[in-house]
């Protein structure tokens, strides 16, 4: 029986073709339907977004750096300023071959070889299109050793930029500091953004403490790329309008020093190391800050080499200290006439007791027999005569009955052992000893102990008494004003960049230094009178001839002991580094309710004594401040070379 089947279903597959068209019809309507909305959401809805985006990609954002705030002495002279200069700087993406290129560069004096490692950690910190300083401030030689050999060095140009400069080179640059180039322990301080396109930063003195107001703010300016992100001037035929905001200069900075003093000081401190503060003591003013040996600071905002700042670390000088606020120093007898307002404060003597000076001092259960600077002695004299002739027997027996304890409260009034506060960091609190600073100075309970001997050398400044030269100056300015106390400063004004106007900072007055009886300060400034004016006082060649009353106080400060057994050696029988310290502190006009000028002089490892050698410093000093012109020059022509002292003698 023969069956007939069917070998194609024409209508199934109909049906089937039917429905898969159907769905692929419907698919394709979905995948259509997300696409424009995609495109719509893309296009219109996010157009905003995208366009700046777009914008981004062939507009790049340059930052402007600030010009610096200038920074003027009292005067209006100017002590730091902005010049033009040339720097070489380095885009990464357009050089071939990095290492190759700074090998390059030193190879023709352009870089020394310790900058490549420091400048490789710069380059990969930053993205491959910037501009990266690799030379600071070219010298013309520089420049046209670099444009001879430009076509080796792709990548590498030369931009003009305005850096920091320093008219007076290294004068003042303790009070004034120095900018340098912003290293990574500034970064963990800074906002990076306020410092976009700025290279260097404000490093100690006024600069580092100053640099919120000298610094300024950044501003930008929008540039044209392509897409490599290279600088083009149009895109095809489209030139875009390019925003750009100006940036906001730093606030200049009014100063209190007196360059023509500053000078001065400077010069007659000379190769020596030492340092000198002159002070106004009506207002804190500081007059005059000089520490000796100094440094140029214009060679740190070209970019100093790893070999030039360790041969600065090291040199045994140490010309980067700043000798007036961080050196630490046996004040010597310049503290004479606070212990003797010290003695009368607590009644231990009267202005009218006297003692008599053989020359040597000695009292049971204070250790061994004390010499004076003086080997034969004083004779008979009373406190003002005592303060004149710094008789070290006078102020040994008034240690002994004061106490050190009470010594050191008392002299803490006057701004000794603490920090002045003046408005620059970096400033050190010296010692003023007493019981309770030796049970924290030392942990050992044998080394705790305070022995009466220590009080007698403290007497005199010696021992374990510390101070500034600004501290000593800060001191002797109190006992000036007759018991007024002002912080010291270097800034007394702020001049806005914008609006021209000037920001006067008002003095700030500290707690007075009262005394029971105002009759003592007679005493004390009478003795200083007498230092520089009486036939026996121990700086009268110093101010011989003055026009004006000077007020002072010799010291001197040992670098070592001797035996009292031992001879007292000539400062030229002494290795140079194993002489005394010589120091002056002076004031005048001494005749007027309030002198003009306080001057405080230490001068380390002198050649001679306080009276001879420092004096001299001070007393150009005053004259160069109270003087004119004219009486200056005939004060010049009158003076003589002061006589060298050759014993430790005050």
């Amino acid at each position: 029986m023969n069956r007939t089947r069917r070998i194609k279903d024409q209508h199934a597959e109909s049906r089937v073709f039917a429905r898969r068209t159907v769905i692929a019809g419907v698919v394709v309507a979905v995948c259509f339907a997300v696409l424009i909305g995609r495109l719509t959401y893309l296009q219109v809805m996010r157009y905003d977004y995208f366009a700046d985006l777009s914008q981004g990609n062939r507009i790049r954002i340059e930052p402007i750096p600030p010009n610096r705030g200038l920074i003027l002495d009292r005067n209006g002279v100017a002590l730091a300023t902005n010049q033009p200069t040339y720097q070489l700087e380095l885009i990464r993406e357009q050089v071939p071959d990095v290492d190759r290129t700074l090998q390059g560069l030193v190879d023709i004096g352009l870089l020394q070889p310790d900058d490549i490692a420091r400048l490789h950690r710069v380059i990969r910190a930053r993205r491959s299109f910037e501009a990266i300083p690799v030379r600071l401030q070219l010298t013309e030689e520089e420049l046209a050793r670099f444009a001879v050999r430009r076509q080796d060095f792709p990548g590498v140009e030369i931009q003009p930029r305005l850096t920091r400069f320093y008219p007076a080179g290294g004068s003042a640059v303790h009070a004034l500091g120095y900018v340098a180039a912003i290293s990574e322990e500034d970064k963990t301080r800074i906002e990076e953004a306020d410092y976009a396109g700025t290279t260097l930063i404000g490093k100690l003195g006024i600069e580092g403490t100053y640099e919120a107001e000298l610094h300024g703010k950044s501003g930008f300016q929008q540039i044209l790329v392509n897409a490599q992100g290279r600088r083009v001037d149009r895109l095809g035929l489209t030139v875009p309008e390019l925003a750009r905001k100006e940036p906001t200069a730093g606030n200049d900075l009014l100063l209190t020093l007196d360059t023509k003093l500053q000078k001065v000081a400077e010069a007659a401190l000379g190769t020596h190391r030492g340092a000198v503060v002159a002070l106004d003591p009506s207002n804190g003013d500081v007059l005059a800050l000089a520490s000796t040996p100094a440094f140029d600071p214009n060679v740190f905002t070209r970019g100093l080499a790893v070999g030039e700042y360790n041969a600065l670390v090291t040199d045994v000088d140490r010309p980067l200290l700043n000798r007036a606020l961080r050196g630490t120093y046996p004040p010597g007898s310049t503290v004479k006439p606070l212990f003797a307002l010290a003695a009368l404060e607590y009644g231990v003597v009267t202005p009218q007791h006297t003692e008599f000076c053989p020359g040597r001092w000695s009292s049971p259960g204070y250790g061994r027999v004390r010499r004076d600077w003086k080997p034969e002695g004083h004779g008979t004299v009373d406190m003002r005569k005592a303060i004149a002739t710094s008789c070290d027997v006078y102020f040994f027996d008034i240690a002994r009955l004061m106490g050190i304890d009470r010594m050191a409260t008392f002299v803490s009034r006057f701004g000794l052992g603490s920090p002045t506060g003046i408005d620059i960091d970096g400033e050190r609190s010296g010692i003023v000893p007493s019981t309770e600073w030796k049970k924290r100075a030392y942990r050992q309970k044998e080394q705790q102990i305070w022995f009466p001997g220590d009080t007698i050398s403290v007497g005199i400044g010696q021992g374990q008494m510390l101070t500034t030269p600004l501290q000593l100056a800060h001191a002797i300015s109190t006992i000036a004003s007759r018991g007024q106390r002002f912080q010291p400063r270097l800034v007394k004004g702020i001049r806005d960049s914008l609006t021209g106007q000037v920001r006067e900072l008002p003095p700030t007055s500290l707690p007075p230094a009262q005394i029971a009886d105002p009759a003592g300060w007679d005493v004390a400034i009478g003795g200083m009178i007498d230092v520089a004016n009486a036939p026996y006082g121990t700086a009268r060649g110093a101010a011989a001839r003055a026009p004006y009353l000077i007020a002072g106080k010799s010291g001197t400060a040992q670098v070592f002991s001797v035996a009292s057994n031992e001879r007292i050696r000539k400062a030229g029988e002494l290795a140079e580094r194993l002489r005394d310290h010589a120091l002056f502190v002076a004031f005048a006009p001494a005749d007027v309710p309030m002198p003009k000028i306080v001057v405080a002089v230490i001068v380390e490892n002198a050649p001679g004594g306080g009276s001879a050698f420092a004096a001299p410093i001070a007393r150009k000093l005053l004259d160069a401040y109270l003087l004119t012109p004219e009486e200056l020059a005939a004060q010049e022509a009158k003076r003589q070379p002061a006589p060298v002292a050759t014993t430790r003698g005050d």
